[in-house]
């Protein structure tokens, strides 16, 4: 299973992608003027995939892109997931990778 936390913004994304099989982690940045690229990247992973966003009112393509390609999608309450651990200084990576340690 490919576990990934995304930290959704309307303009791009940033992400931190688990794969459990391997344990190899990637991080990348998927920008939404190019929703050609962001379709391709999450139709080509392969095996089970869990994503986990925060709630947004922006993400609703989103979400549909992913239930469509059939991909296990997780959405927290923004405020919640941030009380959930003590924080440094706030990163988008930062947030994408406390996104996959709590699923």
């Amino acid at each position: 299973m490919k576990i990934i936390g995304c930290d959704f913004h309307p303009s791009y994304q940033q992400i931190v992608m688990w794969d459990k099989a391997t344990g190899e982690m990637l991080e990348r940045a998927l920008s939404h003027e190019r929703k050609e690229e962001v379709r391709a990247f999450y139709a080509g992973l392969q095996g089970p995939v869990r994503v986990g966003i925060e709630v947004s009112g922006q993400s609703q393509w989103f979400e549909r892109l992913l239930a469509e390609l059939g991909h296990e999608v997780w959405i927290g309450d923004a405020a919640k997931i941030r009380a959930s651990c003590e924080r440094k200084q706030k990163t988008d990576r930062r947030d994408a990778e406390l996104l996959v340690k709590l699923l």
